[in-house]
């Protein structure tokens, strides 16, 4: 009866613990994507020159944030390097791209330059921009999730689950409808 009695408190220790681990594991990944008409969290991104940028001093202009995996990954290049191809449109509709990833600032550096990318990345090594914006993330990276925000720093549009090649003129013809 006694060993009973050990066997049993043992088993309830062990589903005490499952729960705290499961519960742990589940701890960051509950936020909600926002969505359209939030506002928008604010972020920093260091452009290729090396000069600090923030989504809060383009208002009165659209901006893009876009969230990716990884520097230097095969569908994050692509994504990347879709939007510096586009980047002249964008320019010229006076839209701010920032990508966001979990990387640091060396190596969003050394990914601005081999790709010659014109727009600021931002080093979320600790994932609060990620989990402002409630994107879902794996591994400690990021899902690849693009916000479109209007230019009163509201959330005009999101899209999840991109094709990287494609995207940046699917963001383009989503700002001209919108009339941006």
């Amino acid at each position: 009866m006694a060993a009973l009695r050990v066997y049993i408190c043992g088993m309830r220790s062990a589903l005490s613990l499952l729960a705290v681990v499961g519960l742990l594991a589940c701890a960051g990944t509950s936020h909600t994507m926002l969505g359209p008409g939030a506002p928008a969290p604010d972020v920093v991104g260091v452009g290729a020159n090396g000069t600090a940028v923030r989504l809060s001093e383009r208002r009165g202009h659209p901006a893009v944030v876009y969230f990716y995996p990884k520097d230097q990954t095969p569908g994050c290049t692509r994504e990347a390097c879709a939007f510096r191809d586009a980047f002249d449109r964008y320019v010229a509709a006076r839209i701010t791209v920032f990508g966001v990833s979990r990387d640091d600032l060396a190596s969003h550096a050394a990914f601005q330059k081999e790709y010659q990318l014109p727009f600021p990345l931002v080093a979320d090594v600790d994932g609060r921009v990620q989990a402002a914006y409630g994107v879902p993330g794996r591994m400690g990276m990021a899902a690849r999730v693009t916000f479109l925000i209007d230019p009163t720093g509201k959330i005009a549009h999101v899209w999840s689950d991109v094709d990287p090649g494609v995207h940046a003129d699917q963001v383009l013809a989503q700002i001209e409808r919108l009339g941006y």
